[in-house]
């Protein structure tokens, strides 16, 4: 099965930059763009929209908590109704954009602490992915393995995008390993080389357990605010290719 590159862009605000966003598009085939809630503002938006169309590399819109001072990695208690009014708004915000640059929304996916409480909690994902579908009902939702947000976009008719995160540990569940944990997060480049290879080869993924876990997914997301994120995303992308299976996110086969 092919897979994207994926990355999650635009994090910056005003006058403040993270990651290296154009050199990313040249590596990625795909790209989760803040939306101005957890990162991002409307000038760094349609920046990275314009810079993705021109390389020819699809853009979704990376919904996440209202909470810049905590990057969106913070839980906050806020009532359905209102999260759902916040996911429309960001989906809006990034189809606008990217209309006006003659660029088409794609996808969308559900950032930080947002996506891991969807992830984990199907009563809190059926209503957040719903105002997905409501909203476009042609988008697709990339996500790490989760049978709530993937249970949620069956029964809403919307596609999904599995989604691998080559440096983030995992349970025995599939779920992300909270950030606070020890070795929630993967810095060893050869270990998240290593990672990519069991993936191809076998499918599977080792949980923090040691427990081998079969997963099928669709794209590997490449992370744009770690260090050393754009030569360890020219390296995943060479151990993808040399399995012959990088094609842009407009061909991929969606479950």
């Amino acid at each position: 099965m092919d897979i994207d590159l994926n990355a999650d862009l635009g994090e910056g605000f005003g006058p403040w930059r993270m990651g290296e966003d154009e050199a990313l598009l040249d590596i990625v085939s795909s790209a989760n763009v803040a939306c101005g809630f957890h990162a991002g503002d409307p000038v760094i938006m349609d920046r990275t929209v314009r810079m993705a169309r021109q390389r020819g590399v699809d853009v979704g819109a990376h919904v996440g908590f209202p909470d810049l001072m905590g990057f969106g990695r913070r839980q906050m208690q806020i009532e359905t109704k209102e999260l759902v009014a916040y996911v429309l708004y960001q989906l809006a915000a990034l189809d606008g954009m990217a209309r006006t640059a003659g660029h088409r929304m794609t996808h969308m996916s559900f950032h930080g602490a947002l996506g891991n409480m969807a992830a984990a909690d199907a009563a809190l994902a059926e209503p957040l992915v719903r105002a997905v579908a409501d909203f476009d009902p042609s988008l697709t939702v990339s996500t790490s393995a989760s049978r709530a947000i993937e249970d949620a976009a069956g029964r809403c008719g919307l596609r999904v995008r599995r989604t691998f995160l080559a440096d983030r540990a995992c349970g025995d569940d599939g779920l992300l390993v909270p950030r606070k944990l020890p070795g929630a997060v993967i810095h060893e480049r050869e270990a998240v080389l290593a990672r990519v290879r069991q993936l191809l080869e076998d499918g599977t993924v080792t949980s923090v357990t040691g427990k081998k876990i079969p997963m099928r997914v669709h794209s590997i997301l490449l992370h744009g605010d770690t260090p050393g994120a754009v030569e360890l995303a020219r390296a995943v992308r060479g151990v993808v290719e040399q399995a012959g299976r990088v094609v842009p996110i407009s061909r991929q086969a969606n479950d």
